[in-house]
């Protein structure tokens, strides 16, 4: 139950196609962020590695890149949400894996898993096809993770373009609404902030948005990694070309006083929310 301020540490990463790389990256910039009195901490999507093909680096969850993070989490006496990690999908399925988001407590166990809903299944501009399911198996729940700090939604990259998915999460009672995602360039200088404000603003959540930066096998990531309050500010942001450490304050008082001058829960009519279809 968010009752108290506290500071939250956003990691950027540029995150190459070694696993063991993007893990000491991570860990460096872990060991700041709590050297400046983050108690959350979160990482991007796939910040244990960036390839071609994912399964040559997915692990079971639990495994050997799931506990290496939630060590990191006991040795530093913090949540820390992994972003995304690759797992490997079942022996059935073996040639794809999950897009899987992990929040770990500061004793190191795991409070919630999140493997992503929504795929990425598109041609970009330059004429590249992306398909997020050839090698990646959807997840099948959403998931909402109670801690002492806050109540956080979990959500991955894609997730961001479907509103239904935050305000489910927030009428389930969402404080925080996490975005961890490798966003693209060309379509992040002109979406990425106007949906991550516009989940904020309609929901009455801060939003922590942590994007991928630099040049990755397919496209170039968008950065700007960003801290966001309810009333839908911009409260902290980085630069869209290095790694770097966005630290912040969460406050419940903003919280508690942009639902009170925003009372959209009350106002909603879902006596109304149908279809009535007319015509031959």
């Amino acid at each position: 139950m968010f009752e108290r301020a506290f500071t939250i540490g956003l990691i950027q990463m540029d995150t190459g196609s070694d696993p063991e790389t993007s893990f000491l990256q991570a860990e460096a910039m872990i060991e700041k962020a709590k050297a400046q009195g983050a108690e959350l901490v979160i990482l991007p999507e796939h910040s244990d590695a960036i390839g071609k093909k994912e399964k040559d680096y997915a692990q079971p969850v639990p495994g050997t890149v799931s506990d290496a993070y939630g060590k990191l989490a006991e040795k530093y006496g913090i949540y820390l949400h992994c972003g995304s990690i690759t797992e490997a999908g079942p022996e059935e399925a073996c040639e794809k894996t999950y897009n899987t988001s992990i929040l770990f407590s500061p004793k190191g166990e795991v409070i919630q898993t999140y493997r992503k809903i929504h795929l990425f299944d598109v041609t970009l501009p330059n004429g590249k096809d992306v398909k997020e399911s050839s090698g990646v198996i959807a997840g099948d729940r959403i998931a909402l993770a109670e801690t002492e700090l806050c109540t956080i939604g979990m959500t991955i990259c894609y997730d961001l373009r479907f509103p239904e998915l935050y305000r489910l999460l927030a009428l389930e009672g969402a404080e925080l609404l996490v975005v961890s995602a490798n966003f693209t360039a060309a379509t992040g200088k002109d979406h990425w902030e106007t949906l991550l404000r516009a989940r904020a603003i309609e929901n009455g959540c801060y939003v922590a948005a942590v994007n991928q930066c630099g040049e990755k096998a397919l496209f170039k990531a968008w950065g700007h990694t960003m801290l966001i309050d309810p009333w839908g500010r911009v409260v902290g942001e980085l630069d869209g070309e290095h790694p770097g450490l966005l630290i912040g304050t969460l406050d419940p008082e903003v919280f508690r006083t942009t639902r009170e001058k925003l009372p959209f829960r009350e106002n909603r009519r879902t006596d109304l929310y149908h279809i009535e279809r007319m015509g031959k």
